[in-house]
C-alpha cells in the first residue's frame, strides 16, 4: 500500500523522481527572486500571487540564496506565506529561521517567548530578518506530502545547507 497516495517505490524516488526535482529547482535557483519582494509592507500574498502570475499559493520546497550560495532549504503547504513569514513574521514560530540566526548571534538561556521580548535579542532578531530580505529565494511545487518531506532532506543534503538546516526533533 502506497504511503499517502505516492505511486512511487523508494528506489524511483531516490534513482529518479527526487533528482528531477532537483535539477527543477536548480534551473530556478539560477534566477531566483528577491526575498525583498516578500517583506513590502501592505503587500500580501494575494497581491504576491498576482505579480508572479501564480493562481493560488502551492505546496512546495524553496531554498534561501545568498549571493550563489544556498543556505536553507524549507518546505510547506503554503510556500509564498512561509517564505513571507521568515522576513514579515514577529514571533519565533512565524520566523523560525530569523530566531535561529539571531539565537547563534545573541545566545541566552530564555525561553523563546522570553527572548522575543528581549530588547538585546529583538535587536539581533531583527538584523537576522533584514539579513533575509537581501537573499534570493527559489521554489518549487510538489504536491504529495512523501515526495516533498524526502525532498527537503534530500536536497539539504544535496545543496548543504547543514549550517541552518536541522532535522531534530523538537
Amino acid at each position: 500500500m502506497a504511503i499517502d497516495e505516492c505511486r512511487y517505490t523508494f528506489a524511483q524516488l531516490a534513482g529518479d523522481v527526487l533528482p528531477r526535482y532537483m535539477a527543477e529547482l536548480r534551473r530556478r535557483i539560477v534566477q531566483p527572486t528577491q526575498m525583498a519582494e516578500f517583506a513590502i509592507e501592505g503587500v500580501g500574498i494575494a497581491t504576491l500571487l498576482r505579480q508572479f502570475n501564480i493562481p493560488k499559493d502551492f505546496e512546495g520546497c524553496y531554498v534561501l540564496i545568498d549571493g550563489a550560495r544556498p543556505i536553507y532549504v524549507g518546505i510547506s503547504q503554503t510556500v509564498f506565506r512561509r517564505i513571507r513569514q521568515h522576513v514579515r513574521g514577529t514571533t519565533h514560530f512565524d520566523a523560525s529561521l530569523a530566531y535561529r540566526i539571531a539565537n547563534a548571534h545573541c545566545q541566552h538561556n530564555m525561553t523563546r517567548n522570553a527572548a522575543m521580548t528581549d530588547t538585546e535579542f529583538k535587536r539581533h532578531f531583527s538584523e537576522a530578518q533584514a539579513y533575509l530580505r537581501g537573499l534570493n529565494v527559489a521554489s518549487i511545487e510538489i504536491s504529495n506530502p512523501l515526495e516533498l518531506y524526502l525532498f527537503e532532506a534530500y536536497c539539504a543534503m544535496e545543496l548543504d545547507t547543514s549550517e541552518w538546516n536541522t532535522f531534530e526533533t523538537h
